[in-house]
């Protein structure tokens, strides 16, 4: 069949040019069924509470194209001044997988609050490496974003 098909082709195979294919990975991390930042976590609770609190869709604040939930309104609005601060670095990707040069996925609720920031994990044992060395990898993290977040796209 192969030898059949091959021929009728002739040399229209040549024609394809290559593409670069669009980023699928997004610059923050949401929730891929209902586009929330960090899968819904409130991210001032990760700074105010012993655990994080899961956001309320009534307390939405739409920041850098994404939707953030917050618990209360009163984070909400503490988010709105400053959310540099409070959102988790590097768009919520995996802080030691940046680190160490590649994006990946994080789970919210494997964290660390390190010098007033956020940092989410894939892993518990990503987080412990992290935390091994952490203004080393938060260096390294820092270093490799500002050049793999230019490739991500946009929420």
């Amino acid at each position: 069949m192969l030898a059949f098909i091959l021929p009728l082709l002739g040399l229209a195979w040549l024609a394809v040019v290559p593409v670069r294919a669009q980023s699928v990975v997004t610059l923050i991390v949401t929730n891929p069924l209902t586009g929330v930042g960090i899968y819904g976590m409130d991210p001032v609770s990760y700074f105010t509470e012993p655990e994080p609190q899961q956001g309320r869709a009534d307390f939405e604040y739409i920041w850098q194209n994404v939707p953030w939930h917050f618990a209360t309104a009163a984070n909400r609005d503490i988010f709105k001044g400053s959310p540099e601060i409070y959102a988790p670095q590097f768009g919520g990707h995996g802080a030691m997988a940046m680190a160490r040069g590649y994006v990946s996925d994080s789970n919210p609720s494997i964290y660390v609050v390190f010098k007033q920031r956020l940092y989410l994990f894939y892993s518990a044992a990503n987080r412990e490496a992290f935390l091994l060395a952490p203004d080393d990898a938060a260096i390294a993290a820092e270093a490799n974003w500002a050049v793999l977040s230019k490739d991500l796209s946009i929420n």
